[in-house]
C-alpha cells in the first residue's frame, strides 16, 4: 500500500511540475512581448519566490499534522484557482495593476508549488530503506527536474498554439483532472505524525544546518541571476530568437540538468562511498566560479557569444548539478535524526530565498548593464558559495546515510 500512495503521489507531483515550469515560460514570454522591462518582469516572480520561503519553512509542520494527502491535494487545487486567476488579466489594465495581480497569483502559485513538493519530497520517507522498494522512489523522484524541462518547452509550445488564455485554461484542466483522480484513489492518510512539533522548531538548527543553508541560497541565486530573466530577454531581444527556441532551449537545459543531477551521486563516489563529501563541495564550488567568469569574460569581450552561452551555459549546468548533489546528501547528514523533515524545509526554505534574491538581481543587473552584469553577479553569488563551504563541519561520522542513495534533484 505504501507503494501505491507513493506512485500516486509522485503522480501528482509530475503533473504539477509540467505545469509549473509551463506557467514560468508562458508568464515570462507573454510580458516580454507585451513590452514589460526586465525589472517589471523580475517583480512578477518575486511573491513566487517569497511564498516559497515562508511555505518550506511550514510546510513540514503543517504535513506532519494535517497528512501528505491533503497537503498534496491542497497544493494542486490552489494552482488550479491561480491559472483560471490569470486569465482575467488584460491588457487594457493599468500596468501597475497588471504586475501587482500577477504577483498575487505567482504568490498562490508559490505556495502550491512548495505544497506539492514537501508532499513528495516527504513522502520518499516512508518508503526509503525498504531494500527494492527504495531503488523505485529514486527512479520516481530523479526526473521531476527533467519534466520542468519539458514543462518550460510546453509553455513555449502552448502559447504559440493556443494564446496565453488557452494555455492557462488547458493546463489547469489537466490539474483538475489529477486532483480528481487522488482523491478517488488518494484515500488515506500519510506521513501523519504521531507527535506534534512546536512551531518554533522550524527556525532551530544547528550551525552546520545554518552554513549549508546559507550557501544554498547563494548557489541557487548563482544560477537565477543570469537564467530566469536575463538570458530569456538577451536571447529574444539581442540574439533574435524565437520564443519556441527560447523555450526549447530552456527545457532541454533543465532536462539535462536533471539527468546530471539523477547521476551525480554515482558520478561523485568511488566504489559505492564518497571519500570527503565536504571537501568535493568546496571543489566543485571553486570549479563553478571558474565557469562563471569564464561565461562572463567572453560575452564582456564579445567572444563567440552565442557559443559562449551555449556551451557555457551547459558546462555551468553540469557543475552547478554537481554542487546541487553534494548540497543534497549533506543536508541529510547534518540532519537531526529525530527532526530531518524540519531541518530539510529549512534548508529548501532558504533554496527559496536564493532563487528570491536571483530573480530580483536577474532583471536589475539586466537592466543596468545587460547579460554581462548578470554573469559578473553570478559569479560573485558562486565566490559567495565558494566561501561559505570552507566553513562546513565534517560530515558525522556516525551517519548511516550514503551519498549514492540520495536523489538530489530539486
Amino acid at each position: 500500500m505504501k507503494l501505491r500512495n507513493y506512485v500516486l503521489v509522485t503522480a501528482g507531483y509530475w503533473v504539477f511540475t509540467v505545469t509549473d515550469g509551463a506557467l514560468r515560460m508562458l508568464v515570462l514570454l507573454h510580458f516580454n512581448e507585451l513590452g514589460y522591462s526586465p525589472v517589471a518582469i523580475a517583480f512578477l516572480f518575486l511573491a513566487y519566490e517569497f511564498m516559497g520561503i515562508l511555505t518550506n519553512l511550514l510546510g513540514g509542520w503543517v504535513g506532519s499534522r494535517r497528512g501528505l494527502n491533503r497537503t498534496l491535494v491542497a497544493g494542486l487545487g490552489l494552482q488550479i484557482v491561480a491559472l483560471l486567476a490569470l486569465t482575467l488579466e488584460s491588457p487594457s489594465w493599468e500596468r501597475w495593476l497588471s504586475v501587482t495581480f500577477v504577483m498575487a497569483m505567482q504568490a498562490l502559485s508559490g505556495v502550491a508549488k512548495d505544497l506539492t513538493k514537501m508532499s513528495s519530497k516527504s513522502a520518499v520517507k516512508t518508503v526509503a530503506g525498504e531494500g527494492s522498494l527504495f531503488r523505485l522512489v529514486a527512479i520516481l523522484t530523479g526526473s521531476k527536474n527533467a519534466l520542468k524541462g519539458v514543462g518550460f518547452f510546453v509553455g513555449a509550445a502552448l502559447l504559440s498554439w493556443l494564446g496565453y488564455d488557452g494555455a492557462l485554461v488547458t493546463m489547469a484542466g489537466a490539474i483538475a483532472v489529477t486532483v480528481v483522480a487522488l482523491l478517488v484513489l488518494l484515500n488515506e492518510d500519510i506521513g501523519k505524525s504521531k507527535r506534534k512539533p512546536p512551531l518554533r522548531s522550524v527556525l532551530t538548527k544547528s550551525s552546520a544546518i545554518n552554513r549549508l543553508s546559507a550557501a544554498r541560497v547563494f548557489l541557487f541565486g548563482s544560477r537565477d541571476i543570469w537564467f530566469v530573466v536575463a538570458l530569456p530577454v538577451y536571447l529574444v531581444d539581442e540574439l533574435g530568437w524565437s520564443d519556441r527556441g527560447v523555450g526549447g532551449f530552456l527545457a532541454l537545459w533543465v532536462i539535462g540538468y536533471g539527468i546530471v543531477q539523477s547521476f551525480a551521486p554515482r558520478l561523485l563516489t568511488r566504489r559505492g562511498r564518497a571519500t570527503d563529501e565536504v571537501k568535493a563541495a568546496k571543489q566543485w564550488a571553486l570549479v563553478l566560479g571558474v565557469v562563471s567568469a569564464t561565461i562572463a569574460v567572453l560575452v564582456a569581450l564579445d567572444v563567440a557569444v552565442t557559443v559562449a552561452i551555449v556551451g557555457g551555459l551547459i558546462v555551468f549546468g553540469i557543475v552547478f548539478a554537481m554542487n546541487s548533489s553534494l548540497h543534497s546528501f549533506l543536508v541529510l547528514a547534518f540532519a537531526d535524526d529525530d527532526e530531518v523533515a524540519l531541518d530539510v524545509g529549512f534548508y529548501y526554505s532558504a533554496n527559496a530565498a536564493g532563487r528570491l534574491v536571483g530573480t530580483l538581481l536577474s532583471g536589475v543587473l539586466y537592466l543596468w548593464g545587460d547579460l554581462t552584469a548578470a554573469l559578473w553577479g553570478s559569479t560573485a553569488f558562486v565566490v559567495v558559495t565558494w566561501l561559505l563551504t570552507l566553513r562546513l563541519p565534517p560530515v558525522p561520522a556516525n551517519t548511516t546515510i550514503s551519498l549514492a542513495s540520495i536523489d538530489a534533484g530539486d
